[in-house]
């Protein structure tokens, strides 16, 4: 019978997710479908941010990439949580629902990019940058 995987900790988890390029991508995939009909220029900003932080972390700049997530995440949520909101029920329609993601991805990356960016260690990624290069022949 295989043992259980004992359970992770807060700081894995945080560390994890702030690592990952998914979350900035995921973001980015958010804040297009909402902010592109009608274009609203200044939240579409942060589209190409969070891509270019989502490259950064796959070539070797985690903790650099994490710097720019948390920042370019915390942003946008707190402007859109500053966003005027419709009275009645317009959080329940899907356009709601996705601007409530799209929030709550922003700040749960603000979180985990943040702690990644405060507890890295650039001297380390460059060594494992010079001993395993991504894109060497």
């Amino acid at each position: 019978m295989p043992t259980p995987e004992p359970p992770k900790s807060i700081r894995s988890k945080l560390e994890a997710w702030g690592n990952s390029s998914l979350a900035p991508t995921g973001l980015a995939t958010l804040i297009t479908p909402l902010h592109m009909r009608p274009a609203q220029p200044l939240p579409l900003l942060f589209v190409p941010i969070l891509l270019f932080s989502s490259y950064a972390n796959l070539q070797g700049f985690k903790t650099d990439s994490a710097g720019i997530t948390a920042s370019a995440s915390g942003t946008y949520a707190v402007l859109a949580l500053r966003r005027r909101r419709n009275q009645g029920f317009g959080f329940l329609s899907v356009r709601g629902a996705v601007r409530g993601a799209a929030v709550a991805l922003g700040l749960a990356n603000a979180v985990a990019a943040g702690w990644v960016y405060a507890t890295g260690d650039r001297e380390r990624e460059r060594r494992e940058r010079r001993e395993n290069p991504r894109w060497a022949q």
